[in-house]
């Protein structure tokens, strides 16, 4: 048995994936205080048939991300080349918005008065500025002095010439053993001196409190008679704790990307390979891109006004979850978001303690949601506890409630289209020629609106969309991949170089997953530009990088092959490991059952809804909107002008009329 947990703001998703394929499906209700109790509540939820272990238990954590967005990680301190001490406060010289000059960056991880600065020097051709050894003692002294919790180390050149920070790092390391000690050539092996910096100040910053709670997790789960435990990285692949305790900033889009993953399988197995997906959960929105079958992938991330250059799934994430908090501000204009109620008090309609008015509370009232179904096995909702928290939002409209509560979801709909545009229009591609997968526990029920304000013709509604992101990470392979810098043109020349690279890289990555299959990968650009596109090499040889450069640079710019010649930047060497598919469509129904009715208010007009039982439809049935497709994870909204068709799989492919 393969078990998935994805622990989110509100709810924690647990999905089993038996020997035969059938799923089993826990949610319960997430604990902030240490993500680990609910992972295993819902663990100790599921039941495990006689003669079944749990082989490999696969978490997505928002342990990293929760830390940079709250500024809850080490005290750092920073030892860096002398006169580059303000590197992270100079950044890139860019503006935090463009029009907004009162708007600033996010201060750095690291404290200015815990900057040390070293005499030394190295160039691209090697040292220019010896380190000695009294240099190597006063900077020990110094960083002492400052008693912090983690030391990042991050010199120029280092990518290129790691010695001054190898010795560096070996004299803290000896002064400060209970310290974690980070050096950047260990970490970020590349150029560009911002990105480097700003990454492994993250590193040290996460590592001691993501170790703790990676290692802490994986002994519980040991204690449970686990065979196996992973977690969810940013690029997509799943990694195992000790990793992850090394690697602490690769976690930073953990949770979100078990979704994507999970979009993509269903994908797989429905026949669209080109998806636009949103994951609404109850603190955020997530939308993300899937190509081809494969996610979009950057070689960097931002998170909490964080650069992490490290590989990450293509994620925009924004403030418009189902616990998203509803509010007017003084110029008379209906906000949704940024703050959230959460699992703890979570929405009023919740009956834990919450009053203010949310996203799920507006749906409640709405009739989208059924009052007499439990959102988890100890959540009822409860529509006069929403109606009172809608109450003050509804002054603002005549006091009409339920008007307020449309306004709620309209303004929710508008953010989660600006994402959803972010990932596909900004990056030139055209969003009516996707698919639209919508999921987590409130994405369904947006799936018509957002397909309508995009232009786009088809929606995927997955047969368990509370919990795709858990099915996500039982479904998620084994993933290493380490990056080097190497400055080479590509031609026949620079062959023999550029292969004994990736000899290099592939050794050190296959250590880390023995058996796997290797992918080489360059990142290129025209020389002159400063961005670069990351190319698989064909068959693993390098013979053939312009043409596969010059195709990808056309494909996503419209131009190439007439810029200039073609530089290597940066080698990669992936190393992965494929797990076994999920069988979906185990649990769909082989009779055809009888819808209910419910009234509810879609675009302000009263309709009479059908009412199916999603997850559990024969295939091919037609469902005409308006109606509801109510699962046992999450609902779905097919709303008037849509039509539904029950693919094999048990998910419902929704299309214009």
């Amino acid at each position: 048995m393969r078990v998935g947990v994805d622990v989110g703001g509100t709810f924690t998703d647990l999905v089993a994936v038996a020997p035969d394929g059938t799923l089993d499906i826990r949610k319960v209700l997430s604990t902030p205080d240490d993500p680990s109790i609910g992972l295993f509540e819902a663990c100790d939820a599921l039941t495990v048939p006689p003669g079944t272990a749990i082989e490999l238990l696969v978490h997505g954590t928002t342990i990293a991300t929760n830390a940079l967005l709250e500024r809850r990680g080490a005290r750092t301190a920073l030892v860096t080349t002398a006169g580059f001490e303000d590197l992270l406060w100079l950044r890139r010289q860019d503006r935090a918005a463009l029009y907004d000059l009162g708007l600033d960056h996010p201060p750095p991880l690291v404290r200015r008065e815990d900057v040390v600065g070293t005499t030394e020097r190295a160039g691209p051709d090697g040292v220019i500025t010896p380190l000695v050894d009294e240099e190597v003692e006063r900077v020990v002294a110094a960083v002492r002095a400052i008693n912090p919790e983690a030391v990042a180390i991050v010199f120029l050149f280092a990518f290129r010439h790691p010695g001054h920070e190898r010795r560096v790092a070996a004299a803290l390391r000896a002064a400060l053993p209970r310290t974690p000690v980070v050096a950047s050539h260990e970490v970020l092996p590349v150029f560009r001196e911002y990105e480097r910096c700003a990454t492994t100040s993250a590193e040290a910053y996460l590592r001691q409190l993501v170790g703790g709670y990676v290692t802490r997790a994986e002994a519980a789960a040991a204690s449970r008679n686990i065979a196996a435990f992973r977690l969810m990285t940013s690029g997509g692949g799943t990694v195992t704790a000790g990793v992850a305790a090394r690697s602490a900033a690769s976690l930073a889009l953990s949770g979100p990307v078990g979704g994507v993953v999970g979009a993509r399988v269903l994908g797989a197995v429905a026949g669209h390979a080109d998806l636009l997906t949103l994951d609404m959960g109850g603190t955020s929105a997530d939308a993300s891109l899937v190509q081809g079958g494969e996610a979009r992938e950057e070689g960097s991330t931002v998170v909490g006004g964080v650069p992490l250059a490290v590989p990450a799934v293509l994620i925009e994430t924004v403030s418009a979850g189902g616990g998203s908090i509803a509010w007017v501000d003084d110029a008379g204009a209906l906000k949704v978001g940024p703050r959230s109620a959460g699992a703890l008090p979570g929405p009023a309609c919740f009956g834990r303690g919450g009053t203010e008015p949310t996203v799920t509370d507006a749906c409640l009232m709405l009739g989208w949601l059924d009052p007499q179904w439990a959102l988890a096995e100890t959540v009822h909702l409860d529509v006069a506890a929403a109606e009172r928290a809608l109450e003050p939002v509804a002054r603002r409209f005549d006091g009409d409630v339920r008007r307020a509560a449309r306004g709620i979801v309209d303004v929710a709909t508008a953010v989660m289209a600006r994402a959803l545009k972010r990932v596909s229009v900004a990056r030139g591609v055209d969003p009516r020629r996707l698919t639209l997968v919508p999921f987590g526990g409130a994405g369904p029920l947006f799936g018509c609106a957002l397909a309508d304000q995009l232009g786009m013709r088809t929606v995927l509604v997955p047969p368990h969309p509370g919990v795709l992101s858990a099915l996500g990470l039982a479904s998620a392979a084994e993933r290493v991949e380490l990056v080097e810098a190497l400055h080479r043109r590509a031609g026949a020349a620079e062959r023999p170089a550029i292969l004994a690279a990736f000899t290099e890289l592939e050794a050190r990555t296959g250590a880390l997953l023995p058996g796997a299959a290797l992918q080489r990968l360059a990142d290129c650009r025209y020389v002159g530009q400063g961005y670069e596109i990351t190319v698989p090499l064909t068959n693993g040889e390098p013979d053939g990088i312009e043409a596969a450069f010059n195709a990808a640079h056309r494909a996503r710019y419209r131009h190439g092959g007439v810029e200039g010649p073609v530089e290597i930047v940066n080698l990669r060497v992936v190393a992965e490991r494929p797990a076994p598919a999920p069988a979906l469509g185990r649990r769909v129904g082989i009779g055809r059952p009888t819808p209910g009715w419910r009234r509810m208010v879609v675009k302000g007009e009263r309709v009479r809804a059908q009412v199916w039982p999603l997850g559990e439809l024969p295939p091919r049935i037609r469902i005409p909107g308006p109606a509801v497709l109510a699962g046992p994870d999450a609902t779905a909204l097919v709303e008037p002008g849509w039509r539904g068709t029950v693919h094999q799989s048990g998910a419902v492919l929704l299309e214009r009329q």
